[in-house]
């Protein structure tokens, strides 16, 4: 397993600095603090006390910041540890050092199995769910409870993809702590994240498509004045929501909306961090492929699979639903070739998304079971399947 200076990227985080703009307080490159951070290189000495300055910490205690471990060998920081002994004294720092974590799991999500990744959230979601509850008045707290919010989706998310999306009430119980505690505190955004994650559980888990259109549009109404993006990705689910009850025109709508909110996405909104640049693309193709025009959806879907090579889980969905147009167009080798692409995907991440779809794909594939080829590819994802 690769090993990388994870502390040293909490800690700078904790303190406020992007890689970008710590190599600029270094006068240094963004891609030599990136080199420092995978473990490819290290700080020169003759570097390390300025380092050390613009950190905020000592030669010795940066000294344990760049000592390389595995994700799963990281420790909690120093300062964690102390307020989960003294929870009283929780401060900002602390909080920042705790999102960092977060995050850290998150950017793993796209690219590991999530079952993997459960132990180690669930011990992070227990840590900040029982520091919001001691944290001190204010501001403070506030943060932390915003945290708990956040920590609570996310949680919600990695238990549903864990269980190849059938845990549909432990995912809806972590989403409904989320919006209680956003509602506390009157957040919109938080509470429109966690909304927008209920509608996908209708959605794709229990087939609900009106109750996942109705959670949709909520989440649109909740965040409209607070979050273009979090509007856009509600519109772009209710739309595929009409797609499923057959509503062309509505879902026309939909996506024309979610479009124009999309658009007006930038870098202030609480939720940027959520869109992606293959958003509308991936959805839209989605809804074309339920409405049944696969040559729109083949356009689109082809296009956000190669935009899409660093997010696995993601880009099995892709697939699998490009794989699927292929199927129901007639077109069988590229529905093998896309097929395959899409299995490839999931050896490494076992998306639950990912999944579903590409057994969908399989099922549709066998009125030419007879055919070698498709038998291949069948069997190649009962033994995905079987290794899991």
């Amino acid at each position: 397993m690769a090993l990388k200076r994870h502390g040293f990227v909490r800690h700078r985080r904790a303190v406020g600095f992007t890689q970008e703009s710590l190599a600029e307080a270094l006068n240094v490159e963004r891609s030599t603090v990136s080199r420092w951070e995978s473990g490819t290189s290290a700080p020169q000495p003759y570097m390390r006390p300025r380092l050390a300055t613009v950190l905020q910490v000592s030669t010795e205690d940066l000294s344990e910041l760049l000592v390389l471990a595995s994700e799963e060998e990281a420790p909690a920081t120093e300062r964690t540890q102390y307020a989960m002994r003294y929870p009283s004294r929780v401060d900002l720092v602390t909080i920042a050092e705790l999102r960092g974590g977060m995050q850290t799991l998150a950017e793993r999500y796209d690219r590991m199995p999530s079952a993997t990744l459960l132990a180690q959230a669930g011990q992070h979601v227990s840590q900040v769910a029982f520091l919001a509850g001691e944290a001190p008045a204010g501001r403070v707290q506030r943060e932390m409870r915003v945290l708990q919010a956040d920590a609570a989706t996310f949680m919600g998310q990695l238990v549903w993809d864990a269980s190849q999306r059938h845990d549909h009430a432990t995912a809806r119980s972590y989403y409904a702590q989320s919006v209680n505690v956003a509602r506390h505190l009157r957040d919109r955004t938080a509470e429109g994240h966690a909304l927008l994650r209920t509608c996908y559980v209708a959605l794709y888990g229990a087939n609900d498509y009106r109750e996942g259109l109705s959670l949709a549009l909520e989440t649109a109404r909740t965040t409209r004045y607070t979050s273009h993006v979090l509007t856009g990705l509600a519109m772009l689910h209710a739309a595929e929501a009409h797609a499923f009850l057959g509503e062309g025109r509505e879902c026309e709508r939909a996506l024309a909306g979610a479009e124009r909110h999309l658009e007006q996405a930038h870098s202030a909104d609480a939720a940027y961090d959520l869109l992606s640049p293959t958003h509308f693309g991936r959805m839209a193709g989605s809804c074309y492929l339920t409405l049944g025009d696969y040559r729109r959806a083949q356009r689109l879907l082809e296009m956000t699979a190669v935009e899409l090579q660093d997010r696995r889980k993601s880009r099995a969905i892709v697939l699998g639903n490009l794989a699927l147009s292929w199927i129901r167009s007639g077109e069988l080798d590229a529905a093998l070739a896309t097929f395959n692409d899409a299995v490839n995907e999931l050896h490494g991440t076992r998306g639950g998304g990912g999944m579903n779809v590409v057994f969908r794909a399989a099922r549709e594939l066998r009125p030419w079971r007879s055919e070698p080829a498709v038998q291949e590819a069948q069997d190649r994802l009962m033994a995905l399947m079987e290794a899991a």
